[in-house]
């Protein structure tokens, strides 16, 4: 890490020890300290040589980008501790990978491919709309809709005063008109907050399955439900050039 001054709540979320929302929480809870001395403001600029402590653990900088790919089930909440006492996606891991962050949303019944890294820059590269990172869903709805409707749907559409813009969405069997049970195969560039659920509850569809298969160049392809793998880093440089040559 550079002795370069940065903000306390970039620091603890560059070190992967969690995202930089969580990491401003932490702090105005006052479960942060610095030399010491709880900090309470996130904004406070903090070099290698200060020493900061989340809840007692130690941050220290991540020494390199660590990439996870795991194969969520339906049924497991994305969330690090569950009030309510669901599965979470940490069950599936060992103690020393209990601090993954999870990049992007599935809810609790969407299944399928969930990317974790250990380094909170890298999570907030592979979130950003901006670098239009394609996510691939299938879904299996039951109902009756048009190909019209869903061509119009890739203009975008306004629904409870949320713009949603999915990139395409086309029929597994394409048809003029779908009637019954069928799938489709939505692409997304952003993750909103159950995107696909709403698009199709205003469409009129009931959502049976919901699979995301892919994100960006990483595939769920046959990998078995609850397992999981670390990605090669050395071709994640070679898949995201921009990120790891300006973070170097």
């Amino acid at each position: 890490m550079s002795s370069t001054p940065e903000r306390l709540a970039k620091r603890i979320a560059s070190s992967g020890y969690c995202s930089r929302r969580d990491a401003e929480k932490y702090i105005f809870d006052g479960l942060v300290t610095v030399n010491g001395i709880v900090c309470a403001d996130p904004a406070t600029k903090v070099t290698e040589q200060d020493e900061v402590m989340v809840r007692g653990k130690k941050i220290t900088a991540a020494t390199e980008v660590e990439l996870y790919i795991f194969h969520k089930p339906a049924g497991v909440v994305i969330t690090k501790d569950d009030p309510e006492g669901r599965p979470t996606y940490r069950d599936y891991f060992p103690r020393d990978l209990q601090t993954l962050n999870p990049v992007g949303r599935l809810d609790m019944m969407t299944e399928g491919l969930l990317l974790l890294t250990n380094n909170g820059a890298f999570k907030r590269y592979l979130e950003m709309p901006a670098h239009e990172i394609e996510r691939r869903y299938e879904v299996r709805v039951y109902g009756r809709v048009s190909q019209s409707q869903l061509d119009q749907l890739v203009d975008g559409i306004e629904i409870d005063g949320v713009f949603y813009h999915p990139k395409s969405i086309r029929a597994e069997k394409p048809a003029k008109n779908y009637d019954g049970n069928f799938w489709l195969e939505v692409v997304l560039t952003e993750g909103k907050n159950r995107e696909i659920r709403n698009i199709m509850d205003y469409l009129g569809l009931r959502i049976s399955r919901l699979i995301r298969v892919d994100y960006g160049p990483f595939a769920l392809e046959e990998l078995a439900k609850g397992a999981w793998y670390r990605y090669d880093e050395g071709n994640l440089e070679s898949l995201f050039p921009d990120f790891f040559h300006s973070h170097k």
